[in-house]
C-alpha cells in the first residue's frame, strides 16, 4: 500500500508561483511512476504532469507546457510541481498520484491518490 500527501496549495496572484509536494510512504518502488492531476467543480478530472521514478522522463499537458515543471527527490519519496506563470484557469484542486507499472495521462490507470490540495490564482 502507498500513501500519497499533498502539501502546497494556496491563494497567489496571476503570474505568480507555487511549488507542490507529494510525499509518498508505504510501500513505495522506484518502478512508480508518479503523476499530478487537476479537477475544478463540474468537470472530469485533467491530467497535468508525469515523472518516471527511475530516469526522470516527464511528459506535461499542453496547457501548462513551459510554466510547470515536476521533478523528484528519491531520497525523500517526493514529487514536486513547480508552477510559474500561474493563471486563474490553473484554480483547481491538484491531486498526485501514483502507480507501478503505468506511465501516461490517463488517471483511470493510477492506484493510488492523495487528498488533494487547493490552489487557487486570483486576477
Amino acid at each position: 500500500q502507498v500513501q500519497l500527501v499533498e502539501v502546497g496549495g494556496g491563494l497567489v496572484q496571476a503570474g505568480g508561483s507555487l511549488r507542490l509536494s507529494c510525499l509518498a510512504s508505504g510501500r513505495t518502488f522506484f518502478s512508480y511512476a508518479m503523476a499530478w492531476f487537476r479537477q475544478t467543480p463540474g468537470n472530469e478530472r485533467e491530467f497535468v504532469a508525469v515523472i518516471r521514478w527511475t530516469d526522470r522522463h516527464t511528459d506535461y499537458a499542453d496547457s501548462v507546457k513551459g510554466r510547470f515543471t515536476i521533478s523528484r527527490d528519491i531520497s525523500k519519496n517526493t514529487v514536486y510541481l513547480q508552477m510559474n506563470s500561474l493563471k486563474p484557469e490553473d484554480t483547481a484542486v491538484y491531486y498526485c498520484a501514483a502507480d507501478a507499472a503505468y506511465y501516461g495521462p490517463s488517471g483511470s490507470e493510477y492506484d493510488y491518490w492523495g487528498q488533494g490540495t487547493q490552489v487557487t490564482v486570483s486576477s
